[in-house]
């Protein structure tokens, strides 16, 4: 199936229902093989919603207390700077949104600056991304979207691919996903990645329910073609988690993360002070040699019906050449000037 082809329902009920055989990351293991301790690394653990400085960090959930995950930042005590709430996020979700990143653009140094860019992009709009419902899919989505950027394979630092995974069936898995389109790639990783349902992984694809399993199972056929044994889910999304672990994780600090952000505002600003400055000058000089009334211009010249145009005088005849030195040396007053010649 080309990837330009509409996009069936496979695996959705005519009402909307999920795929069945979803690979989520609450699951246990596949058949045989136990579920390595870091098989949750792409999805992160703890709270959902901060909130800024002034208001009320909210309860964890149920899951959540029972588990015992939530982000250190709490035990600050129960109001937050936006400081320490955006660090509090960022140690909540960089490492895995990471990892996320590498599956979606098949390149470390990409996958991490995707990550920073996000959580700027975060800071820049903090009290707007602090109240939203979900602030790490917030945050995720922004990732999403610049590790899926097509502009990156114009710039010198891309141009070049980035050493493959060392394990062969790890190689094949990333040649795999990075031959799927990006909206099917993306689908892949948010739904049997990630674990997002299917309503989630179409809202933060902007899709449609029925689009989001058309693509999720193309790109599940995709992969079982290459690799037989990733058609169980279960398999699928442990294979995923091991290869978004390989290799360099580590994310930057959030201070040097909000630095960044603040840096780049900075510039932004002195960039439009600066373009509004050239503009009000060369407006200004504008108005300054402007005319300040309608000058009409010039007419071109036209010819005129019967009047022979002028042309330059010929050579001179030898009688005419002697009249001219006669007229020369003849007196210019006297008789000889007023008293014509009889003849």
């Amino acid at each position: 199936m080309p990837a330009g082809n509409p996009e069936p329902a496979r695996g959705e009920s005519s009402s909307g229902g999920a795929v069945p055989g979803r690979g989520r990351a609450s699951r246990g293991g596949g058949p045989g093989r136990p579920r390595p301790s870091w098989a949750r690394v792409l999805r992160p653990s703890g709270a959902r919603v901060l909130r800024p400085s002034g208001a009320r960090v909210l309860r964890p959930s149920g899951r959540e207390r029972a588990s015992g995950a939530v982000p250190a930042a709490r035990e600050a005590g129960p109001y937050l700077t936006p400081a320490q709430a955006f660090d509090a996020l960022y140690a909540y979700c960089a490492p895995a949104l990471v990892r996320q990143a590498y599956l979606l653009a098949g390149r470390r140094d990409l996958a991490h600056e995707s990550v920073e860019r996000a959580f700027q992009r975060a800071w820049d709009h903090w009290p707007k991304v602090a109240r939203d419902p979900d602030p790490p899919g917030w945050v995720r989505a922004a990732a999403h979207d610049w590790a899926l950027s097509p502009w990156h394979r114009f710039r010198r630092r891309y141009r070049h691919p980035e050493p493959p995974p060392p394990e062969d069936d790890d190689r094949t898995l990333l040649d795999a996903l990075l031959s799927l389109p990006p909206p099917y790639r993306r689908t892949l990783v948010l739904y049997d990645g990630v674990g997002l349902d299917l309503p989630e992984t179409a809202a933060e694809t902007e899709a449609s329910t029925r689009a989001a399993a058309g693509r999720l199972m193309y790109a599940r056929e995709v992969l079982a073609e290459r690799l037989p044994e990733l058609a169980d889910p279960e398999e699928l999304h442990v294979r995923l988690a091991e290869l978004a672990s390989t290799g360099r994780t580590r994310a930057a600090e959030p201070a040097a993360v909000r630095g960044g952000s603040e840096r780049r505002a900075r510039l932004w600003t002195r960039t439009a002070a600066a373009v509004t400055v050239v503009l009000i000058g060369s407006t200004a000089m504008t108005l300054h040699t402007a005319p300040t009334h309608y000058v009409p211009p010039v007419p071109a010249g036209e010819t005129v019906r019967g009047v022979p145009p002028r042309v330059a005088p010929g050579p001179l005849s030898d009688e005419q050449r002697e009249l001219r030195d006669r007229l020369r040396k003849a007196l210019l007053d006297g008789p000889e000037r007023l008293t014509p010649l009889a003849r």
